[in-house]
């Protein structure tokens, strides 16, 4: 594999990604095509050779600029997606052209240039679950049945079924992962974590939904690329890994270590309204990706992986203070 092509590959996730292959694997080269939306950045991908990464500003839902770089890679990767619930509440539209149309789009272009494919898809698509009792409750699984909760996480399970139904019908070379919530450096602002830590860096008090009792199961986004790449590379066509580092923590946990971790009182925070349809719990069963492929998360200690990412935020303030006042501003808006 010699030629990739990183669709939303100036994200969070798929810069990280982007960075995870032109640092192990030296004989690839990188093509990403972001549409440079509010959670790209061109930032993301900073000091990466020019001779092994190339960015491509486009819309995966625009058949001839995809048609154009997929018919010249060996593989697709596609991290392209609107990922943030609440933006889908309040807006689902952006999430259907590009969870939806936009994989459609790149299965197209892949089944006629029969190019490998790979599908970032998120745990959300199974809903969520109850919470534990006694320490003992359910993990997501491969055969979960989907049941969406939101607009987004709706158009994610919608691309799921589009991939499986080009393997099945078209004979598509292509893989699906869901991942469990990812945290780490370059990740936007909005999010949980990153919000919580840049609320204190810039004088704000962080924010805790609802009563703080949902629980995510949280793995540092470089094991995330390391678990797609032996996906991609070693997976088997057809089949769904589900990539989970065993985190599972609720957010009114995450907060207080945080608070901890960045000299904070425990209680220097303000409670505001739930999310409608907040998802209670996830959890991920990764025995296949462990058994078959061998993969391991390597961030096994969650204070350790967040304190490095507090570490990155705190030296990295022209990174996200240019988009923290309207991010929170959007967040005052809706009660939050």
């Amino acid at each position: 594999m010699k030629n990739l092509l990183v669709t939303g590959g100036a994200g969070f996730i798929g810069a990280n990604f982007v960075r995870y292959v032109v640092a192990q694997h030296p004989a690839v080269h990188v093509t990403v095509l972001d549409k440079l939306t509010y959670a790209g950045n061109r930032a993301n991908l900073a000091g990466l050779p020019a001779n092994r990464v190339q960015l491509v500003v486009g819309d995966i839902a625009d058949a001839t600029v995809v048609d154009r770089l997929v018919r010249r890679v060996d593989a697709v990767v596609n991290y392209a997606a609107e990922s943030h619930n609440d933006r889908s509440l309040r807006d689902p539209a952006p999430f259907m052209q590009t969870n939806i149309l936009g994989v459609y789009t790149l299965l197209q272009a892949c089944r006629q240039y029969d190019v490998r494919f790979h599908q970032i898809s998120t745990d959300e698509v199974y809903g969520d679950l109850p919470l534990r009792q006694n320490g003992v409750g359910a993990k997501f699984t491969p055969t979960s049945r989907y049941q969406p909760s939101s607009p987004y996480s709706a158009t994610k399970a919608s691309a799921d079924l589009l991939v499986n139904a080009w393997v099945r019908s078209f004979g598509l070379r292509a893989t699906i992962s869901n991942c469990s919530n990812n945290y780490g450096p370059y990740q936007y602002v909005e999010k949980f974590i990153p919000r919580q830590i840049t609320n204190i860096l810039s004088g704000r008090r962080p924010k805790l939904y609802g009563n703080g009792a949902n629980v995510r199961d949280w793995i540092h986004v470089t094991d995330h690329s390391r678990a797609v790449w032996e996906i991609l590379t070693r997976g088997t066509v057809g089949e769904t890994y589900l990539i989970g580092a065993n985190g599972e923590r609720s957010n009114r946990d995450v907060l207080a270590l945080i608070l901890k971790l960045m000299d904070q009182p425990a209680d220097a925070f303000d409670w505001v309204k739930d999310r409608p349809g907040h998802d209670v719990r996830y959890a991920i069963d990764a025995s296949r990706l462990r058994d078959e492929l061998g993969w391991h998360p390597e961030v096994t200690d969650f204070e350790t992986g967040l304190r490095q990412t507090i570490a990155w935020y705190r030296t990295h303030p022209d990174w996200w203070q240019g988009s923290k006042a309207t991010v929170e501003a959007d967040y005052r808006q809706n009660g939050q």
